[in-house]
């Protein structure tokens, strides 16, 4: 039997939020069976990128990313905040369920990563799957991943840092105290490590690394590769979402404006899974009933857009019925989260109402 086929496109260096666009535009695409199984490589201009949900000001140094003309971007992928620039290599699957095996995320996200890590490992490096999404050598990160399902379509997007200015990533970062201390490290440069700086001389050409990680990625899930490009329609579609969504900064910003009102309390739960953060507002003469809550933080959720549902759902909710309402919503709902149970955002809230 033959073996299925998978389109491989490079898209090299672009503008970070239209790189985010064609993803968006693919997923579609995909999702209404017009276009193949993809793995899609890219490159960014220099760009401090954050997750789906992260409010942008907690993660990132806009005054440092400002004046040294790194573009701010969101993904619409979970995790955490990153940095990168030409010298590190992007790439990003959308392939259907049924060559997987398995509908849990973290099982999907161990697969992956460890068919990653196997075509790394060709360029002479002992490339190493760490939960929940990470790639390491020797205990530093080589690559971070995150995905999510979007109907019958698996979106899953990492990267391999190749050749980095680990100064610039510092400074354009605000890098948590906490996440330091839980790798014990001084500095957010001793968490990362390039090709570079383990092969030297020897590092292969973007071109090897592409094909190494292709080679892994192909091997792992049974495909061939065929060579493609994105069609005039994903582009299309791609230069909408930039222009409706992606490429504007209400987008990037969505968070910061409502968590920063003076009447808005946080609250914090570290979870295996990540950080989440409920900012909450209150309503009602006894202030008793919940008015808006955003939940964000570096947590992976499939689909995203699930944590926008939560959030509608408990408006309105009494303050002494939210763990209930939490944990109805979780009970009626298709929700695949990596490590974070619905006990956790419970834990968020009641953390902000003390």
């Amino acid at each position: 039997m033959p073996k299925p086929i998978l389109r491989v496109i490079d898209t090299d260096i672009g503008d970070g939020r239209m790189h985010i666009a064609l993803g968006q535009a693919l997923i579609d695409q995909h999702r209404e069976g017009r276009q193949p199984d993809t793995l899609r490589f890219m490159r960014f201009n220099p760009a401090a990128i954050i997750g789906r949900h992260q409010i942008l000001s907690d993660e990132v140094n806009l005054d440092y990313c400002s004046k040294n003309n790194i573009e701010i971007v969101r993904r619409i992928t979970g995790g955490g905040a990153i940095y990168l620039d030409p010298g590190q290599l992007g790439w990003e699957l959308a392939i259907n369920r049924k060559h997987l095996g398995t509908g849990v995320l973290g099982d999907i996200t161990k697969i992956l990563c460890e068919a990653a890590a196997s075509g790394l490992s060709r360029l002479g490096l002992d490339v190493k799957f760490r939960p929940r999404n990470d790639l390491e050598v020797d205990g530093r990160k080589i690559s971070g991943t995150g995905g999510f399902f979007d109907g019958d379509t698996l979106f899953f997007q990492g990267t391999v840092l190749v050749d980095m200015n680990s100064d610039n990533m510092i400074a354009a970062l605000n890098i948590p105290a906490a996440k330091l201390a839980k790798h014990k490290l001084k500095s957010g440069g001793d968490r990362v490590v390039t090709v570079r700086e383990l092969l030297g001389d020897k590092t292969p050409s973007l071109d090897v690394i592409r094909n190494e990680l292709r080679d892994g990625l192909c091997q792992a899930l049974g495909f061939e590769f065929a060579t493609g490009e994105f069609s005039q329609e994903e582009y299309k579609l791609a230069q909408e979402y930039f222009d409706d969504e992606i490429g504007q900064d209400d987008f990037v910003y969505e968070f910061d404006r409502t968590t920063r009102d003076e009447v808005v309390s946080r609250g914090t739960a570290v979870t295996p899974g990540g950080t989440i953060i409920a900012s909450l507002k209150l309503k009602g003469q006894l202030m008793d009933r919940v008015s808006e809550i955003i939940f964000h933080g570096d947590l992976f959720v499939s689909p995203p857009r699930i944590l926008f549902d939560l959030e509608a759902h408990l408006k309105g909710v009494l303050i002494t019925d939210i763990s209930d309402a939490v944990n109805a919503f979780f009970d009626n709902s298709e929700i695949n989260m990596m490590s974070v149970l619905p006990s956790h955002f419970v834990e968020a809230l009641e953390d902000a109402l003390r």
